[in-house]
């Protein structure tokens, strides 16, 4: 019996072994379908949610990049602003620093100019006190005056001229030019009426100069006057020397400068002929004049001179001038004469006299 046994075959396809394997893949079938279907589910609703999140986190990733990009845009233009106001503060810093320095520019030269005003409050105070002093010795002198002459308002007539001597020559120049500063108006006036011209102002003024020179005369003196153009002569022709203590002849020879009027050319030789015939000599020669000579004794060749020509003649005129004669120069300038300051300058050094170009408002 038990040799059929060991006989017989093995078969692993029998029937209960093909029963097992179909149950066992059905129940394994049946649980894959029953766990799918419930991860499809859960799959879904988990999909829409996480959908829904990044939908709503991309709405907010793009809401923040375009926040972003304005912050941005906003931190540029702050940035802008602050470097535009740093700017600004530097500038008002450097212009408060300026001010500054020019408000402490001005306080001190502020205090300079009060103490400049101070100083020259001083000075005035003091030249008022020597005006009054010299006025008290005017007033005190004026019996040795034989003319009066009365100032504008506060003016004083120190010039430094000293009217001295016994035998005094004041001499005027009566050219044409001593009608006017300018040539213009010189050629203008030439052309006048006399009355017209008697008014011109420089004349007025050469006559208001004679007459101060003849106020400052001594009474212990003697003098003459004479004017020169083409030539020279006295205006009291008597004799050459007349006393100041007899004021008519002063008198006299300034109402007959009165009647003057300027013509013709400057001929300063004709003067020094006219003074070297005197005498005796001039101890004091006062020579009011606006310029070079323009003619001389001899006949011109041209209408014209030139300033060579014109410091020439002055030279020849001033060569034959006595000796130990001092001559005191008053200038009124004439335009286009720019040697006549220094020549007139150098004659009265020459001569031991003193020059003198007076401001337009003396005397």
């Amino acid at each position: 019996m038990p040799r059929r046994a060991s006989r017989r075959r093995f078969n692993v396809f029998s029937l209960a072994f093909l029963d097992v394997m179909s149950c066992g893949f059905g129940a394994v079938v049946l649980i894959f379908l029953v766990i799918n279907h419930r991860i499809d589910d859960d799959t879904r609703e988990v999909d829409r949610d996480l959908l829904a999140e990044s939908r709503k986190l991309d709405f907010l990733v793009a809401a923040g990049e375009e926040g972003l990009a304005e912050l941005r845009e906003r931190l540029e233009e702050a940035r802008k602003r602050v470097a535009e106001a740093r700017r600004r503060l530097a500038a008002t810093t450097e212009d408060a620093a300026r001010r500054k320095r020019d408000a402490n520019e001005l306080e001190a030269r502020t205090i300079a100019e009060r103490e400049s005003i101070e100083a020259l409050k001083a000075d005035v105070e003091s030249r008022e006190r020597e005006v009054k002093r010299l006025q008290a010795e005017e007033e005190a002198s004026q019996g040795a005056k034989a003319r009066q002459v009365k100032g504008e308002g506060d003016r004083q007539y120190l010039t430094g001229l000293f009217v001295g001597g016994r035998h005094i020559l004041i001499a005027l120049d009566a050219s044409a030019s001593m009608l006017d500063r300018t040539i213009v108006q010189v050629l203008r006036r030439r052309n006048m009426a006399v009355e017209r011209q008697l008014n011109a102002p420089k004349w007025q003024r050469a006559q208001r100069t004679v007459e101060w020179l003849a106020a400052q005369l001594p009474l212990d003196g003697n003098f003459q006057l004479a004017l020169f153009n083409t030539e020279a002569r006295f205006l009291l022709p008597e004799r050459a020397w007349h006393e100041v203590l007899h004021p008519s002849a002063l008198n006299d020879a300034l109402d007959a400068l009165a009647a003057e009027a300027p013509s013709g050319g400057s001929d300063l030789g004709s003067l020094v002929r006219l003074v070297a015939a005197m005498s005796p000599l001039p101890d004091n020669v006062f020579l009011i004049t606006d310029g070079l000579p323009t003619r001389s004794e001899r006949e011109p060749r041209s209408a014209t001179v030139t300033g060579r020509e014109r410091m020439r003649l002055f030279n020849d005129a001033v060569r034959r001038l006595p000796r130990d004669v001092p001559v005191n120069p008053i200038l009124l300038p004439l335009e286009g004469d720019p040697q006549a300051s220094s020549a007139y300058w150098a004659l009265a050094s020459a001569t031991g006299g003193t020059y003198m170009s007076p401001s337009e408002d003396w005397p």
